[in-house]
């Protein structure tokens, strides 16, 4: 499967063990219950509309891809409610939607919002042991460079203190 696949995507968000995390849930239980709001409405609006005058929505499947066009806020206009009842359900199928897509947006956002968190944690982590690792590196270089000097000026003091050190002069 490509990696952009919907299914490749939805498994990997399945096996991930962060799909327990709440905002996947309401993202899961979300889409539940659109699929159920759909369906109901689709089911009750056809014996509302079926016997106006001017009704469109006059069978089952036109009422389901009323309620996806409704739903989704698309409404192409070929197909409305035109009694008070069937304009509730439509009300209702409205709210639902706008409220699922939100929710699902917020969702996805929070998810690709906590990875970059994640990542950017690691990262930091990450510069804050090479940050360590090189200050004791340079503390271990500057010790090794004070035993130098240490020793180069010892023995630059025992050449000073030897026979024909100059202190004749």
């Amino acid at each position: 499967m490509p990696p952009l696949s919907p299914v490749f995507l939805l498994h990997r968000l399945l096996t991930n063990e962060r799909w327990r995390r709440l905002h996947v849930k309401a993202s899961l239980w979300a889409a539940v219950g659109v699929v159920v709001v759909l369906l109901l409405g689709s089911w009750a609006v056809v014996p509302c509309e079926a016997s106006a005058p001017r009704a469109t929505i006059t069978s089952f499947p036109l009422a389901l891809w009323w309620s996806v066009e409704t739903a989704t806020t698309v409404g192409y206009g070929d197909l409305y409610p035109v009694t008070a009842a069937g304009r509730v359900i439509a009300g209702i199928e409205m709210l639902v939607g706008i409220s699922v897509f939100s929710i699902v947006t917020a969702s996805l956002a929070t998810w690709f919002v906590g990875s970059a968190a994640r990542r950017a944690r690691q990262v930091a982590r990450a510069a804050e042991r090479a940050e360590a690792r090189g200050k004791a590196d340079a503390d271990r270089e500057l010790r090794a460079l004070h035993a130098r000097f240490d020793r180069l000026e010892e023995l630059i003091g025992r050449e000073g203190a030897g026979p024909g050190s100059g202190a004749a002069r």
